[in-house]
């Protein structure tokens, strides 16, 4: 290989200033505080908490003091479960960024992905995770396995380029060409590549930024649990003023109308529903982390046990990217 030089050490400072860090953009730290939020936001832990208040309230404190016992306890496997996860993530995330050796004022340095800047030399070899989006330079057979971004498992062939500055950028895919991209994998060969693009403005980058734009629907349990909140509800209200009202005219005695609405509310309340399915939920969870599945959401493991096919169409990312011989078929 020629003589490199690559970016100063002051340049190379500049621009990790002006474009920022050579990585993703991730979710925001999730607190516990946050977590406890999401937690409470789900109908079942309100009506839960609810139906306990309601018995403090008319002054059935075993009632009420057996549900927080149970809400407590639901939220506290939740928050256990969740902050484990995070953690785990984070984790995950630290380890997933590589060192990449690059030349900075003429010399061969490793340094950590997320400090490569547009402009850098990297030099990659067999088996190097491609740091960022690059043109190559200089390469000795080199293959990369994009199937990370084309689906296609079959590595492709690089050829460098001998001028780099006019070479317009094509989607990835594709032998003979000199385009590297972020995230994929050095199968064979060595090479020297110019940084073009990091972070969100890599190919990588642009597909994240479209998934981050896609809304998630809430579940159905959600959806169900949350329209036989409401129902329960509202009929609570309708047959508890209809008693109330019923009982204060022909008795006139309303204190006991109102205790008598307040038990008809409640015995229509549907407190077992919270309490099982979030009992469902938190050992659904526990249960996948035994078999080192990550849950961040208990409402996945609803959409994960209701699905029942799963359609693929890239032979080789989920198989083995081989095919034998069902049947021959001679001339005669």
């Amino acid at each position: 290989m020629k003589a490199l030089v690559g970016l100063t050490k002051i340049e190379a400072a500049a621009r990790l200033r002006s474009v920022g860090y050579n990585e993703l953009p991730a979710a925001a730290h999730r607190s516990i505080f946050s977590i406890a939020v999401e937690v409470f936001r789900e109908p079942m832990f309100g009506l839960l908490l609810a139906s306990a208040a309601i018995y403090g309230l008319i002054g059935d404190l075993g009632e009420a003091l057996v549900l927080g016992l149970f809400a407590g306890a639901s939220v506290s496997i939740g928050l256990i479960q969740r902050g484990r996860t995070e953690r785990v993530l984070e984790r995950l995330r630290d380890l997933a960024s590589p060192r990449v050796l690059v030349v900075r004022d003429g010399v061969r340095e490793r340094i950590a992905g997320r400090e490569v800047v547009p402009g850098d030399l990297v030099i990659v070899t067999e088996g190097d995770r491609v740091p960022a989006d690059a043109v190559l330079l200089e390469g000795v057979d080199i293959q990369v396995d994009e199937s990370l971004l084309t689906g296609e498992s079959v590595p492709v062939r690089k050829r460098a380029t001998d001028s780099p500055e006019t070479a317009i950028t094509s989607a990835p895919g594709g032998d003979d060409l000199p385009f590297l991209f972020s995230g994929t994998l050095v199968q064979r060969g060595t090479g020297v590549a110019r940084v073009t693009a990091t972070g969100p403005a890599t190919e990588l980058g642009k597909i994240g930024g479209a998934v981050r734009t896609i809304e998630t629907e809430p579940p159905q349990l959600q959806q169900q649990t949350k329209r036989v909140v409401l129902i329960c509800a509202a009929a609570g209200l309708v047959f508890s003023a209809l008693v109330v009202l019923l009982y204060g005219l022909t008795r006139g005695d309303w204190i006991q109308a109102a205790l008598g609405g307040i038990a008809l509310g409640m015995s229509l309340l549907p407190e077992e529903f919270p309490l099982v399915l979030t009992v469902f939920m938190v050992m659904g969870a526990w249960r996948l982390s035994r078999s080192r599945v990550l849950t961040r959401r208990a409402t996945s493991i609803e959409t994960l046990g209701a699905a029942t096919v799963l359609c693929t169409d890239k032979t080789g990312t989920l198989t083995r990217n081989m095919m034998s011989v069902a049947a021959l078929r001679a001339p005669n």
